[in-house]
C-alpha cells in the first residue's frame, strides 16, 4: 500500500501549473542574453530567434526532467547567440558558397555555445541535453558512412570538444569519428589555437576560415578579396535575417530534427534532380496532367482555375521556377531502396497497426453505411414494398410492388492528402503521417473513393540553385520565393493502392525533408484536383507549422510566405469547388483554415484524419446533394 501511495504521489507532483516554470525559463534566457526587454514566448511551433523575440517550444502538461533540460538548452543557446554573436562581423567573415557558409555557421554556433558552457556549468548540462536530443531525433547513430555524415555538424562537434573538453553525446553516433581523421590530417595543428581566440569572434572566424581553406572547403579569408561581389553577397545575405540565422537557431538549437543530416546530401540530390527534370514533364503529362499543375501559380495555363493571375493580385513572386520539380517517388528512389524504407516504416509502426486498423475499419463502416441510403421503388423484383400494399386492398388486380436499395457509392469523389515533408516533421510525425495515409488510401479505395497522396518540400536547405542564380545576377531586390520546390507524387489518384504502397516509405529517407512552402503546394495539389473528372473533390492538408523557408524570408518580409498561404486558402475556400480541410500537428492551423483540427501528439493523427473525412462525407449525405441522383 505504501508503494502504491508513493507512486500516486509521484504522479500527482508532475501535474503542475507550468506558468511559473515558463516565467523562470524566460527570466534565465533574458539574464543570459543580457537584454531584459527581449520577448520570450512559448509556442507549438519551430523555435526561432529574431532581434526582439525568442520563441521556445511549449512545455507539455507533464514535462519530464529531460524535456525541461532540452527546453532550457534551446533557450540558453539562443540567449548566448544574442549575447555573444555579432551579426555584422559574421556576415563580413562568412565565406562564399552555400556549403561553405553552412559549415562556417555551424562552427560559429559551436563557439557561442562553448562560451556558455565554459562560463556556467548548468548551461553546459542544458546544452548537452539539447544536443543529445537533437542528434537522437536526427538518427545520427544510424549514420555509418562518411558520405552520409554532415561535415558541418562533425566539425562543430570537434570544435566544441576542443574548446570545452566534452566529447559528443552517444546519440551523435560515429559522425565525428568518420570525419576526425580528415580534420586531423588537414588542420590538426590549428585546433589548439582556437581556445585562445574563443572570446574574439573576428579572430576566431579568421582562424576558422584558415582551417576551412586547409580542408579545401572554402577560400581563406582575404584570398577572395579579388571577388568583392561574393563578399558583399555574404554581407547582405546575412543582414536582413534579424539577428542573423533564424534557421541556425532552429536547426542548431531546437532540432529542426533534420537539417544537419540532410545538408550533406543536398548537392548530390540537386544533381540527380537536374538529370530527371527532362523526362519528368512528359511522364506527368501522360499520367497525371501535372505539367500544368507543376508550374508556378502565376503562370498556370488553364484560365478557368481560380489561380489565374493570382500571384500578381496578391503581390507574390517566384524568382525562378526553372529548378522546381514535380517528381514521383519511383524517380527519387530505386525499387530496392523503396522496399527497404517501406519495411522500416512497417517495423517502426508495428505497435500502432492495431489502433490505426480499428480506426480504418470504423471509417469504412461509416462510409459504407452512408452509401446505402436511398431506394428505387415500383420495381418488378426486389424487396416487397409494404407501403404500397394498400393498393392491393383497393384493387386486387394491381401487381405487387417491389423496392431495391440503391447503392450510391462514392465513385464520383476524389480525396487528396497533402503531407508536409519539412524537416520539423522528421521522426514520429512523418512516420505516423505516412502510415495514416497508407491506411486511408486502402480504406477509401475499398469504398470506391479515388485517393491521391502528395508531399511537398524543397530540394535544398537555404535556397539551392535558385539562390545561387540570384547571387550570380547581383541579388536583385524583392526576388520573392527563393528556393527550389520539390513536389512529390507518392500515389496518383488513378494508381491502385497495391502499386503505390511501398512509395510511402520514401518519407523515411534521410535527406528528403527540408523546407516547406505551403501556399504553392496547395495551388499545385488544387490544380491537380481540378483536372480530375470526379464531381466531388476533397483536399486534406497535414502540416506541423507555418510555411518556413530561410532563403526566401531572409530577403523578403517576415510574413511573406504566411501571407501568401492565407491568400491561397481564402481563394480555395471561397472560389473553388474543392473542399479544403486541414490537420495541424502541434500547431494551431485553425487560424488559417475554416475547417481544421489541431492535435498535440502525432499518435492522434489517425483518429483526426478518419473523423474529419467521415464527418465530411456525413455532411454530404445530409442534403448537400453533390452526388448524382442515380
Amino acid at each position: 500500500m505504501s508503494g502504491q501511495g508513493d507512486n500516486s504521489k509521484a504522479k500527482s507532483t508532475t501535474v503542475v501549473d507550468m506558468e511559473p516554470v515558463r516565467r523562470a525559463l524566460a527570466g534565465c534566457v533574458r539574464s543570459i542574453a543580457g537584454k531584459t526587454d527581449i520577448d520570450v514566448a512559448f509556442a507549438n511551433e519551430r523555435p526561432g530567434l529574431t532581434a526582439e523575440r525568442i520563441r521556445l517550444p511549449d512545455l507539455s502538461k507533464r514535462p519530464t526532467l529531460q524535456e525541461l533540460a532540452v527546453t532550457r538548452g534551446i533557450g540558453d543557446a539562443m540567449a548566448l547567440r544574442v549575447a555573444c554573436h555579432d551579426a555584422n562581423v559574421h556576415a563580413v567573415m562568412s565565406p562564399g558558397g552555400q556549403d561553405a557558409r553552412t559549415i562556417f555557421d555551424a562552427v560559429e554556433q559551436a563557439r557561442i555555445e562553448s562560451l556558455g558552457a565554459l562560463r556556467m556549468a548548468g548551461t553546459a548540462r542544458n546544452l548537452a541535453s539539447m544536443h543529445a536530443e537533437k542528434y537522437a531525433k536526427a538518427n545520427f547513430a544510424g549514420i555509418l558512412a562518411k558520405e552520409d555524415a554532415p561535415i558541418g555538424e562533425a566539425l562543430a562537434m570537434l570544435v566544441r570538444e576542443k574548446l570545452t573538453g566534452e566529447a559528443p553525446p552517444p546519440s551523435a553516433g560515429k559522425v565525428l569519428d568518420l570525419w576526425r581523421p580528415f580534420f586531423e590530417e588537414k588542420a590538426g595543428d590549428q585546433f589548439s589555437d582556437l581556445s585562445a581566440l574563443v572570446e574574439d569572434q573576428q579572430a576566431f572566424a579568421k582562424a576558422v576560415r584558415h582551417m576551412m581553406a586547409s580542408m579545401g572547403v572554402a577560400e581563406d579569408y582575404g584570398d577572395d578579396d579579388s571577388e568583392p561581389d561574393e563578399s558583399e553577397e555574404s554581407n547582405d545575405d546575412d543582414q536582413p535575417r534579424s539577428d542573423d540565422q533564424n534557421e541556425e537557431s532552429v536547426e542548431e538549437e531546437a532540432g529542426s530534427e533534420a537539417a544537419p543530416a540532410e545538408e550533406s546530401e543536398a548537392a548530390q540530390d540537386e544533381m540527380e534532380d537536374g538529370e530527371m527534370d527532362g523526362a519528368e514533364v512528359s511522364d506527368e503529362e501522360m499520367d497525371d496532367n501535372s505539367d500544368d499543375d507543376s508550374e508556378t501559380p502565376g503562370e498556370t495555363r488553364r484560365p478557368q482555375t481560380p489561380f489565374d493571375d493570382f500571384n500578381e493580385k496578391v503581390d507574390y513572386r517566384v524568382f525562378t521556377p526553372e529548378f522546381d520539380e514535380t517528381i514521383t517517388a519511383e524517380e527519387l528512389c530505386d525499387e530496392a531502396e523503396l522496399d527497404r524504407l517501406r519495411a522500416l516504416l512497417d517495423k517502426q509502426l508495428a505497435h500502432l497497426q492495431g489502433a490505426v486498423g480499428r480506426l480504418a475499419n470504423r471509417l469504412q463502416r461509416r462510409l459504407m453505411a452512408q452509401q446505402n441510403r436511398s431506394w428505387d421503388f415500383d420495381l418488378e423484383e426486389g424487396y416487397l414494398d409494404p407501403a404500397r400494399l394498400t393498393r392491393l386492398v383497393i384493387d386486387p388486380m394491381q401487381p405487387l410492388s417491389f423496392k431495391r436499395e440503391r447503392d450510391t457509392q462514392f465513385r464520383d469523389t476524389v480525396v487528396t492528402l497533402v503531407i508536409d515533408n519539412s524537416g520539423s516533421m522528421r521522426g514520429r510525425p512523418i512516420t505516423v503521417a505516412a502510415t495514416c495515409a497508407d491506411i486511408l488510401a486502402r480504406t477509401l479505395e475499398r469504398c470506391g473513393v479515388s485517393v491521391e497522396i502528395l508531399g511537398f518540400t524543397t530540394k535544398a536547405w537555404k535556397g539551392g540553385q535558385s539562390r545561387e542564380k540570384w547571387l550570380a545576377e547581383g541579388k536583385p531586390a524583392n526576388p520573392g520565393r527563393l528556393n527550389d520546390l520539390r513536389h512529390i507524387i507518392y500515389k496518383s489518384a488513378d494508381a491502385p493502392y497495391r502499386r503505390s504502397r511501398r512509395n510511402l516509405g520514401l518519407m523515411m529517407r534521410e535527406g528528403l525533408l527540408k523546407e516547406n512552402i505551403d501556399g504553392e503546394a496547395l495551388i499545385w495539389a488544387h490544380n491537380r484536383l481540378l483536372a480530375r473528372p470526379e464531381q466531388r473533390r476533397i483536399m486534406m492538408m497535414i502540416s506541423d507549422g507555418a510555411p518556413v523557408d530561410d532563403s526566401t524570408l531572409s530577403v523578403n518580409p517576415g510574413n511573406y510566405l504566411e501571407r501568401h498561404l492565407r491568400a491561397v486558402i481564402e481563394q480555395i475556400e471561397t472560389r473553388s469547388p474543392v473542399e479544403l480541410l486541414a490537420i495541424g500537428i502541434g500547431h494551431d492551423v485553425t487560424r488559417y483554415y475554416r475547417k481544421a483540427v489541431t492535435i498535440v501528439d502525432a499518435d492522434e493523427l489517425a483518429g483526426a484524419m478518419t473523423e474529419q473525412l467521415a464527418s465530411l462525407f456525413a455532411e454530404d449525405t445530409g442534403g448537400r446533394g453533390r452526388r448524382r441522383a442515380g
